[in-house]
């Protein structure tokens, strides 16, 4: 693959990124501390569920600059993009403000209401 091209898609990767998670890096850091996000989405037994674990990443991502990314990073923000896409097919019917399928979104920096 080319450089430009590799470059091109390099550049799309962030635009859907910043596309996706529609939460500032503070105001994620922020929600992340509560006790809807700590607890939506885990189970008996863990410590923190996922989405919690991948939106503390998503803010490291956010406060990264763009040369520094890694591949890891990289597989990290496609799979965030993959994830918010899928959950906003499956919106419920009706006020989703105080919703664990908002919550759960929004542990990965997307939040439906903005």
């Amino acid at each position: 693959m080319s450089a430009t091209k590799q470059d091109s898609e390099r550049e799309e990767l962030f635009a859907d990124f910043e596309k996706a998670v529609n939460m500032p890096a503070g105001q994620l850091e922020r929600w992340l501390e509560t006790e809807d996000s700590r607890t939506v989405g885990r189970h008996k037994g863990q410590s923190e569920s996922g989405g919690h674990h991948a939106g503390r990443r998503i803010v490291r991502l956010m406060r990264t600059k763009k040369a520094d990314f890694t591949a890891e990073d990289l597989a990290h923000m496609r799979k965030t993009i993959r994830h918010i896409d899928r959950q906003l097919k499956h919106r419920p019917r009706g006020d989703v403000s105080e919703t664990s399928w908002r919550f759960s979104l929004m542990n990965w920096g997307h939040d439906p209401q903005r």
